[in-house]
């Protein structure tokens, strides 16, 4: 170990004379700040720039699969499928609205049960609008098409009179208790 120091001392005895020591310009620590400085300031901007990007992806991103969802009108139908598919969704929509406005603590599973029920019929009726996109329309498609919108809709009507008898039974309760 001692002879590998003095080979160290050796070495920098025979360089001595070449080693670079000239003194640096005046304000050259100030330079060195002001440059270090706009580098942390391209820093924040790429870092601003990248979370602006970030967000401009998600919100286009978000577009598009919004979109995607709501193309729910299908194509390959006549004029006449596709008015009798409107009147007969908002025949529905109404009729999910008077639904929803029935809703009460006791109401609340009756209402659920028929949602979930509904759910299922939605499902159907998707299955029979890929059907009629790929293969066009047919008597059996649209008779089976025009059969769950009126399932639905006679399936809600039912369940809102079964909501009203059950509402009035129990007001009829509550008078007899008072």
């Amino acid at each position: 170990m001692k002879k590998e120091d003095e080979n160290l001392e050796l070495l920098f005895k025979k360089f001595d004379n070449q080693w670079d020591i000239e003194e640096l310009n005046t304000g050259h620590k100030e330079r060195f700040m002001v440059k270090l400085s706009s580098i942390k300031y391209l820093r924040n901007y790429f870092l601003l720039l990248a979370i602006a990007a970030c967000i401009m992806l998600f919100f286009g991103l978000s577009l598009f699969y919004n979109e995607k969802n709501k193309i729910t009108e299908f194509q390959f139908a006549s004029k006449e499928t596709k008015q009798t598919d409107s009147i007969f969704t908002i025949i529905i929509n109404k009729e999910l609205e008077k639904l929803n406005e029935k809703k009460s603590p006791e109401n609340k599973k009756i209402i659920a049960d028929a949602l979930k029920q509904m759910k299922i019929l939605d499902q159907d009726y998707e299955k029979i609008i890929k059907e009629l996109e790929r293969n066009g329309e047919s008597k059996q498609i649209i008779y089976a098409m025009l059969s769950n919108l009126q399932t639905r809709i006679s399936f809600l009507q039912s369940v809102l009179k079964h909501v009203e008898k059950n509402d009035q039974l129990i007001y009829i309760q509550n008078e007899k208790t008072l």
